[in-house]
């Protein structure tokens, strides 16, 4: 398993890569958290926080897809590193404002929002060009999976300690000024700097074109619930038991459990079509949160959070694999952007949705919202099994740097090709 792994890491500039896409996206990653608790933290209510964080979720799902299309049409440094520096700025107005000027707050996280930069998309773009090999991406896939859930361990983590030793605010600024540095990290290395994208049809649509990813796009709107809900539901149930830090270890027990998860899914070869696979990892998923209505003691709460998020991870790490499949050539940034958008207006809908279930039916209520949100997900998918069996968008390939793409095409898999070298 680990040797899968530290492979993919000792080929030339992935770690690199990785690291510096994981801290550019903390922002991001922390953001409902760290809004929720600057918010509470300035005399707020759970109502207005949620709003709050809703509307920064819309705002980046708004953004994500414009520019990851001007990722595909301009190159990534044009892009990425601008969008992470009025990003932080938009942070900065929040903490300045506070929240006794709304307007001016809910501005802050429009602009925080918006300009989050398509990190996320633009890492899965480049794995081709930096790995060369189908199974070698694919795997990649699986350790971004991993790697993304070790951040969102950490992240809550991280929010909670600059919170202890400082304040929401410190910890909100802190956490963007980092994630400048590792936007700029990523932008600067040659892949990002020669990185082109394959050429695309021109269409009004771009990546929405595909039946099989709209397809997937819906289902994960709904794991996006569960999991923006969950943010809430887990700040509500360390206020029920009086202790500030059991969120954050319900948020760590989370991350831990998709870590674990992710690691057992990529340690292994799959075979078959990942569409079919991708059902039974959303169906585990969502009797996973199940579960979480219980609302049992802090140890045991812990427990079950983990085990909700054990097929976190791996329903990532496939939906990766049917995004490449299905992405329309040409479209691939913006077709991981589609899913990161997807996935954070679910979250937005989710946080907002848990904030009045909590005032309304109580914590148990708004772990609720993640139990239906982890269902229909589920359905979604069984209703769009035949538009996602086989991908209706074909003819894509790698352009390895030294090798002409007309020579290449037709040696891999459809619908493998992010992108290439200039």
């Amino acid at each position: 398993m680990a040797a899968g792994y530290a492979e993919l890491l000792g080929t030339r500039h992935a770690a690199r890569l990785l690291a510096g896409t994981l801290v550019g996206r903390l922002p991001n990653a922390t953001a409902p958290i760290a809004i929720m608790l600057f918010t509470r933290a300035e005399g707020g209510s759970y109502t207005l926080g949620g709003a709050l964080a809703a509307v920064y979720g819309v705002s980046n799902a708004v953004g994500q897809p414009l520019l990851g299309r001007a990722v595909d049409l301009k190159g990534q440094p044009r892009v990425q590193l601008p969008a992470a520096f009025l990003s932080a700025l938009g942070v900065l107005l929040l903490c300045l404002s506070g929240i006794e000027h709304l307007v001016l707050a809910y501005v802050a996280v429009v602009v925080a929002g918006l300009f989050t930069p398509p990190l996320e998309g633009g890492l899965r773009a480049l794995w081709p060009s930096v790995l060369g090999d189908e199974d070698k991406v694919h795997r990649a896939y699986a350790m971004d999976a991993v790697a993304q859930e070790i951040m969102f361990t950490v992240g809550p983590l991280l929010v909670t300690v600059l919170v202890s030793l400082w304040s929401p605010a410190a910890a909100l600024l802190v956490i963007n000024g980092i994630g400048v540095l590792g936007a700029l990290s990523v932008v600067v290395s040659e892949p990002s700097r020669k990185w082109r994208s394959a050429p695309r049809e021109a269409h009004w649509l771009g990546a929405l074109r595909s039946p099989g990813l709209l397809a997937l796009l819906g289902s994960f709107f709904f794991v996006g619930v569960a999991l923006g809900s969950i943010t809430v539901a887990g700040v509500a149930y360390g206020d029920d038991h009086g202790k500030a830090w059991v969120y954050g270890v319900l948020m760590a027990a989370l991350g831990l459990g998709a870590l674990v998860g992710g690691l057992v899914y990529g340690a292994r070869q799959w075979a078959g079509a990942p569409e079919p696979r991708l059902v039974v990892i959303v169906a585990l998923l969502a009797a996973g949160y199940l579960p979480l209505l219980l609302t049992p003691g802090v140890v045991a709460m812990t427990v079950l959070a983990g085990v909700a998020g054990v097929f976190l991870a791996p329903a990532l790490a496939c939906a990766f694999i049917v995004v490449d499949r299905h992405a329309p050539r040409g479209t691939v940034t913006e077709a991981f952007s589609w899913l990161v958008t997807t996935f954070g207006v679910g979250s937005a809908v989710g946080t907002g949705v848990a904030g009045p279930a909590v005032e309304l039916g109580g914590t148990a209520a708004s772990f609720g919202v993640a139990a239906v949100g982890g269902v229909l997900a589920l359905l979604v998918l069984v209703a769009t099994r035949r538009v996602l069996r086989v991908p209706q968008v074909r003819g894509s390939a790698v352009n390895i740097v030294g090798t002409s793409e007309n020579d290449r095409i037709g040696e891999v898999e459809p619908g493998f090709s992010s992108g290439h070298q200039a």
